[in-house]
């Protein structure tokens, strides 16, 4: 049997040290404190072979996230498994402006909600908001809701449905959304983990891949109080054109928000009060 030591060094070989710590620590149900100090720990058989596996598929490109089954989102693990997009750091920029926008009591509606990570966080953050989330998919649904139950019990009203559809007639002051937005043929669907991760999270098929922002903000309006917010997050190159919907669609105070690595990430409107 191998010891930590060995089959950490034959990992980072493989994988790189980030990774095979986190598969190894994974694995043994264990800190990084623990393989500093326990190096010559002898592994179980079932441990090296499950470490092996992980590791091999780790180099086949599966995410981590998936191989463990859980991101940290906003200081939080999420549950993750193939159903869901694996939750980034870029997506916290779009909750630190929605709970810029967020007083008292206040209706939120997340749209596309996948793993539940945007409208959990908000329910948390905001404990006396009222978060109601979209999705139109019931494993993803599923996915979220269990994280809900986990993280934010009873707080949190789950609908599965296409965008508005499941709250129509109903009006909301704050609504986010994370929907897909890489473009159909964007050759980035095709490398690392985006070939593992849901296309339809990714991607609805638009040359552009605004054809879902579109709908959205074209329909946002009749589902927002007055003076209430619309958020989206988008890709890298698409800040321009999100504000040119915004504008059209009658969206007010707009503003376009940067992400940690300073890229345009996040738009902004307010309907008119």
């Amino acid at each position: 049997m191998r010891t930590i030591h060995a089959s950490l060094q034959e990992a980072e070989d493989s994988i790189g040290k980030v990774d095979a710590r986190v598969l190894v620590c994974e694995v043994l149900g264990v800190d990084r404190a623990f393989l500093a100090t326990n190096p010559f720990h002898i592994l179980t058989e079932t441990q090296d072979a499950r470490i092996d596996m992980l590791v091999a598929q780790r180099l086949m490109g599966h995410p981590v996230a998936y191989l463990v089954g859980r991101r940290e989102f906003y200081g939080r693990d999420f549950a993750v498994d193939g159903h869901v997009l694996i939750p980034r750091p870029d997506t916290e920029t779009l909750v630190e402006a929605a709970l810029k926008r967020m007083a008292g009591a206040c209706s939120v509606l997340d749209l596309g909600t996948g793993s539940g990570a945007i409208a959990v966080t908000l329910a948390c953050e905001r404990p006396e908001a009222r978060v109601t989330a979209v999705e139109k998919d019931s494993q993803t649904l599923q996915v979220a809701r269990s994280n809900g139950e986990t993280l934010a019990p009873g707080r949190i009203e789950w609908l599965e449905g296409s965008w508005f559809a499941p709250v129509a007639g109903r009006r909301f002051d704050v609504i986010v959304s994370n929907p897909p937005y890489v473009a159909a043929k964007d050759p980035h669907l095709g490398q690392g983990d985006l070939r593992f991760e849901p296309e339809g999270a990714l991607t609805d098929g638009s040359e552009d891949g605004l054809g879902s922002v579109r709908a959205i903000v074209v329909a946002a309006r009749d589902y927002l109080v007055p003076g209430g917010w619309l958020l989206l997050e988008h890709g890298y190159d698409q800040a321009e054109a999100v504000a040119k919907l915004l504008e059209e669609a009658g969206f007010e105070s707009r503003e376009s928000i940067r992400d940690l690595a300073g890229i345009p990430r996040v738009a902004v409107g307010r309907l008119p009060a």
